[in-house]
């Protein structure tokens, strides 16, 4: 029983060893489908706790072993038990993880995962082939960004909690930059500072070299008077006041990243296909984004460079419209909306990283840039490809009454039913390598489907 795992990465020993001792390491290599969340990370590989939370309650401990902690070889972490909830996994098996590293020369490693452990190997081959492509794929972007100039950030991300957010502060983290999270409640310690969207600290920027604005009330739901309004209110004011102090902090962030979407180009422009450059849409999304954008602009104004991330359909388990079809497709529930014939513009969450780590390098970037994969899909497409990689049909469509009855004839227009063609035309024209560009081999990686 167990498993033994390796993969050649291309990047120096040090540089591997280093990248999984850093704070979000955990949590980049989880993957997404599995029922599991991280509670806390290990602080240490030679003797450090990660504890996840399992369902029903149940705590997974991975203690590391100083004894066995031989930097930049190895380090080891074995089941352990910290409070009732985390016996009955203890119980149950055994699990000792060796994690190895061989220097093979010429800045590449060989990365060895071995378990010793009653769960067989064939249950584990997929968590282990996707952390090696995590693994690899986050050298490569740091790699990239590296050779184009970058050097350590501290970066400022507000909605650091959020799908987004979580993703890219980890991902950050373990490429060397300094996270502070802006968050609203009591800071629990210095990675964290106290944000107020109505009222910012005039010291809230200070010694930040970059703003990632990502918060807002999410735009799920009935479209009433009063949801419409939270989703107003919750970017267009707290975005500009946020903007206006990145402007007036002296020696303060020189790149203000910020979210935005492809709303902007409206619910239903047929099959036009939309760049950077297309005109806005109409409806209420459409004003809403496009208010949404003008409000970076005090810290445009000043000479601080603003990046408007229009984002499409954000593809993870984790959350968003992948989070709620799963497990419909899973039992054979799923089918196309309507006809099926409208325009899906989707993007894979480590792609979407990627766009805002790009956004952070990259000095040639300004202005807005769409975050969406180079093939959108027409919602039929999408859903017989979710059905192909979970092996199951997809032979039950959706009436355009559905939505509507659950979001509003508004409601439903925008979102569920929204047809929006999307180029990335400028991520393409600056020779951006997209880590999944096509639908399944995006979803085969999120969902631990591949070959």
């Amino acid at each position: 029983m167990g498993l033994e795992y390796s993969s050649v990465i291309d990047a120096p020993r040090d540089e591997v060893f280093a990248w999984h001792g850093r704070p979000g390491a955990f949590h980049r290599l989880s993957p997404p489908w599995q029922p599991m969340q991280l509670v806390s990370e290990a602080a240490s590989l030679k003797d450090g706790r990660a504890t996840l939370a399992l369902p029903g309650g149940l705590r997974w401990v991975a203690a590391h072993q100083p004894d066995s902690f031989d930097p930049p070889q190895r380090f080891v972490d074995t089941i352990s038990s910290a409070g009732l909830m985390s016996l009955p996994p203890r119980l149950v098996g055994r699990w000792r993880h060796t994690h190895e590293f061989e220097d093979l020369g010429d800045g590449r490693t060989r990365v060895i995962d071995r378990l010793q452990t009653p769960v067989p190997g064939w249950a584990l081959r997929a968590t282990f082939s996707y952390r090696h492509r995590q693994l690899a794929d986050d050298l490569a972007a740091h790699r990239v960004a590296a050779a184009s100039g970058l050097t350590p950030k501290t970066v400022a991300i507000t909605g650091s909690s959020g799908l987004i957010g979580s993703a890219l502060a980890a991902f950050l983290s373990t490429g060397g930059h300094r996270v502070i999270r802006l968050v609203r409640g009591t800071p629990r310690d210095i990675s964290e500072r106290r944000y107020n969207p109505d009222d910012p600290d005039p010291g809230l920027l200070t010694g930040i070299d970059a703003v990632v604005h990502l918060a807002g009330a999410s735009i799920a739901g009935r479209f009433t008077a009063d949801h419409r309004d939270t989703i107003r209110n919750s970017r267009i004011g707290p975005t500009r006041r946020l903007a206006e102090l990145a402007a007036r902090t002296a020696g303060g962030p020189a790149v203000f990243i910020c979210a935005s979407a492809i709303g902007y180009y409206g619910y239903d422009r047929g099959d036009e296909i939309l760049t950077e450059d297309s005109d806005r849409g109409d409806g209420y999304l459409a004003d809403v984004v496009a208010d949404w954008e003008d409000a970076t602009t005090p810290a445009e104004r000043d000479g601080v460079r603003v990046v408007r991330i229009r984002t499409g359909i954000v593809q993870s388990p984790r959350g968003g419209t992948l989070r709620l079809l799963r497990p419909l497709f899973t039992v054979g529930l799923g089918g196309r909306l309507g006809d099926g014939r409208q325009w899906l513009s989707w993007i894979g969450i480590d792609d979407q990283i990627d766009v805002y780590h790009r956004a952070l390098w990259d000095a040639t970037l300004s202005g807005p840039v769409n975050a969406v994969a180079p093939q959108p899909v027409r919602n039929i497409d999408y859903t017989n490809t979710l059905a192909h990689v979970l092996g199951r049909p997809a032979m039950l469509p959706v009436p355009a009454l559905g939505p509507r009855l659950l979001l509003g004839e508004q409601g439903a227009r925008e979102l569920a039913c929204a047809s929006q063609r999307v180029s990335p035309d400028r991520l393409t024209r600056a020779q951006h390598r997209f880590r999944h560009a096509d639908l399944e081999s995006a979803l085969r990686h999120l969902l631990g489907r591949t070959a």
